[in-house]
């Protein structure tokens, strides 16, 4: 028997009426379900919290959209569970199927997927030579001014490749090249890809552009000359760290993977065109 796990969106799935009919569809092919919410609670589910939920897991669902999987990324990493998204939210660039398509989600039960990794990116902030924060991101390093630019040094492995003043940077894996950086003027690069990609933001710069990193190199960012300027750290939009001079923020390619069931419903290429703009 399959073990899948279910991760509703509360928010976007109101009364949960959606998961329940998905939970439905799965028991009756014989799967043994698990409900573990997102940001609320479904307790007449038999709600069960990760990790603990993940014990066991032939595959997790994500009910929601980008930001459900955002925030579930670094609670699975370690899990290891191949993982397939429903859209029930705006874009869903990293979601596979949408509602009209969850009976698809009976393939993925029955492990006709392919699993493809995805890179992590592995973010500590240090100051005066002490890690004070660190965590694990499947999209983006965001450091950022507050209202007023700000000054900034970017070096790979020591080497500096930027000082500028501007928005802020961006430092981002190939899953995250569609998003924030995208916006920002960065390259799309293809998922599979494992190279860091820098974005500066309004740069104040002519010669400032986006740089595509090997995959080994360590990217670092020192904000300089902040004075009274805030400046922050934000990893996949989950809150936001104060940075302070001379605090470095390093960014490198994790150990971890996020692993997706790709079901063969898109391309990259398809699913760019279709979320991002069509094609002339």
């Amino acid at each position: 028997m399959k073990r899948i796990v279910l991760c509703p969106n509360v928010s976007r799935d109101e009364g949960l009426a959606f998961t329940r009919r998905v939970r439905a569809m799965l028991m009756d092919a014989g799967c043994e379900v698990v409900v573990s919410p997102v940001y609320g609670e479904a307790a007449d589910l038999d709600g069960t919290e990760l990790p603990e939920a993940l014990f066991g897991a032939d595959l997790l669902v994500t009910l929601g959209g980008d930001g459900t999987i955002l925030h579930l990324a670094p609670l699975v990493k370690e899990a290891a569970v191949p993982m397939v998204g429903v859209n029930l939210g705006h874009k869903g660039f990293l979601t596979e199927l949408d509602r009209g398509s969850a009976d698809k989600l009976l393939d993925a039960a029955a492990g006709r997927y392919e699993i493809v990794p995805r890179m992590m990116l592995d973010i500590r902030l240090v100051r005066d030579g002490k890690e004070i924060f660190a965590d694990t991101a499947i999209n983006e390093a965001l450091i950022s001014g507050i209202v007023q630019n700000v000054r900034l040094t970017a070096l790979g492995d020591g080497e500096r490749i930027l000082t500028f003043s501007g928005d802020g940077v961006i430092v981002c894996s190939p899953t995250g090249s569609t998003a924030y950086s995208m916006s920002a003027g960065g390259p799309l690069v293809e998922p599979e890809s494992e190279n860091l990609i820098l974005t500066p933001i309004c740069a104040h710069m002519l010669a400032a552009r986006s740089f595509v990193l090997a995959p080994e190199r360590v990217v670092t960012v020192r904000p300089q000359e902040l004075e009274d300027k805030r400046c922050i750290l934000s990893c996949d939009g989950r809150g936001m760290v104060e940075l302070r001079d001379g605090d470095e923020v390093i960014v490198r390619r994790s150990d971890y993977k996020l692993y997706f069931a790709d079901l063969g419903t898109k391309s990259f290429y398809e699913t760019a065109f279709e979320k991002l703009g069509e094609r002339e």
